[in-house]
């Protein structure tokens, strides 16, 4: 499985008992997490898929797995701040305003009062607020990804239609 196969799900923060649970920080709300069946940790540069036999939600951005040979507290400590991925193909398809961060790259970013903005370079989700980096002319423009303002995600077109305020292209 590459990298570039996959979507990063999160990372392993905690163990969470001395049977070897772990805690997962799930960098995404729109998982359906009772239908996981593998993921991939990212170990010296590699995945390596791990067979889930029990997830339950716990708390609102954590997930406490049971996996596959990971049986002991001390194995669950040598796979601690492991990065997770899923593969794209395994992802829930969205539909209408939602989308994955990874799957708008390369979208035009149109706006209703200043027409075309640029192209989506990357999301920094980074922030309390995710922000769209957008280029244009070898300009980068950031742009807030604020539900109000986006009209509509038009995957086809690869076009995310907007309705910005004023002078917010011009920070």
């Amino acid at each position: 499985m590459n990298k570039q196969d996959c979507f990063f799900l999160g990372t392993i923060v905690s163990k969470f008992s001395f049977k070897g649970e772990i805690l997962l920080k799930v960098d995404s709300d729109e998982i359906e997490f009772k239908k996981l069946k593998t993921l991939f940790l990212e170990t010296d540069g590699a995945l390596i898929p791990f067979e889930i036999e029990n997830v339950m939600l716990h708390k609102s951005s954590l997930l406490r797995l049971r996996l596959e040979n990971i049986d002991s507290e001390e194995k669950a400590i040598r796979i601690l701040r492991s990065k997770v991925y899923l593969p794209k193909k395994d992802l829930p398809k969205l539909s209408g305003n939602k989308f994955y961060f990874h799957e708008i790259i390369n979208f035009s970013v149109i706006d209703n009062n200043y027409e075309d903005i640029g192209t989506v370079v990357r999301v920094n989700d980074q922030t309390s607020q995710p922000i769209l980096i957008v280029s244009k002319n070898d300009k980068e423009l950031m742009i807030p990804l604020v539900d109000e303002f986006l009209v509509e995600v038009k995957r086809k077109e690869k076009q995310l239609i907007f309705n910005l305020p004023g002078g917010i292209t011009e920070l």
